[in-house]
């Protein structure tokens, strides 16, 4: 088992230093930062001394090389915007994205649970299909044209719940019901057919044979035994939960991580970017990380995988 976590965290570790090295290279497709700093009458010699005072007139190898060398230390540099450390900012905003992400997390597991439920305690074949329709309609909506309509209908026409930014419970409806919804249908269809499965095993028929109700065999037998794919799967797609905010936090001017970055990316802040995408890598694989180290537990015949 020690084995087994060793090299889960070993290639946990070269999964982030992949990233980091992609993103590195990928932002300076962005431009030169200072043309965007420097006011358009700048001079040639203006450009030449800031590139020069922030290390951008070397070769990209050896900027990479310091880069890295100092992001083993938690040093990813100064934000080129705020003159402050671009790790500080992107640590600031991280507490704003796990709210939204669990919070979504939380409520897309409950809205599984009860529809699926309901899908398999009602005996209207149509009301099921209805449900799932509805659950794959949802899912074929991206998140930023779901996240506008909830605004169009909830803010503007019914003017019940704020549309933007952070700070009550009433601010965090629309986006958390935008994000929990979007995996709904995944989800519907893995506690239905893991009910389904559940369904032919000897331990259910027994159940019946002795006289119990339907609704009693589901709830006390069958239940149990389905919940484990759907936590399974759900823990899996925690991770991509957090790394994918980045949409629903630009829609609702969510003050998080996924925000900062894509305003960092417009101002081409480089050192923001590569320590925002780092804190999300980081988040996703040790979500990922745990879940193998469980799933190593729970199965033995993961641990040779």
């Amino acid at each position: 088992m020690a084995y087994f976590i060793l090299r889960r965290a070993f290639q946990s570790v070269l999964t982030v230093l992949g990233v980091m090295t992609v993103t590195f290279f990928l932002v300076r497709l962005a431009g030169d930062p200072a043309l965007l700093l420097l006011p358009v009458e700048a001079t040639d010699e203006d450009i030449r001394r800031l590139r020069s005072a922030l290390g951008l007139d070397q070769s990209l190898i050896v900027q990479y090389v310091k880069f890295l060398t100092n992001a083993l230390g938690g040093d990813f540099g100064v934000s080129l915007r705020q003159r402050t450390s671009a790790l500080d900012l992107v640590l600031e905003r991280v507490p704003a994205t796990l709210e939204l992400a669990l919070t979504a997390f939380v409520l897309g597991i409950l809205l599984a649970f009860a529809i699926g439920l309901l899908m398999r305690l009602t005996t209207s074949a149509k009301v099921r299909t209805t449900i799932m329709w509805l659950a794959l309609a949802r899912q074929a909506i991206p998140v930023f044209s779901f996240g506008l309509i909830l605004i169009l209908i909830f803010s503007v026409w019914l003017r019940w719940l704020p549309s933007l930014g952070r700070g009550t419970i009433q601010h965090l409806v629309l986006p958390a019901l935008t994000l929990a919804t979007y995996e709904l249908a995944l989800y519907l269809r893995l506690f239905n057919a893991s009910l389904s499965a559940e369904q032919r095993q000897d331990y259910v028929r027994t159940a019946y044979s002795k006289g119990q109700s339907r609704t009693t065999v589901i709830l006390k037998h069958m239940l149990p035994n389905a919940l484990l794919p759907l936590v399974t799967i759900a823990g899996i797609n925690l991770g991509l939960l957090l790394g994918g905010t980045v949409v629903t936090e630009t829609v609702f001017s969510w003050p998080g991580v996924g925000r900062l970055i894509v305003q960092s990316v417009s101002q081409r802040d480089y050192p923001v970017i590569i320590a925002g995408v780092f804190i999300i890598s980081l988040i996703f694989v040790l979500v990922n990380l745990i879940v193998d180290i469980l799933y190593g537990f729970l199965d033995p015949r993961v641990r040779v995988a």
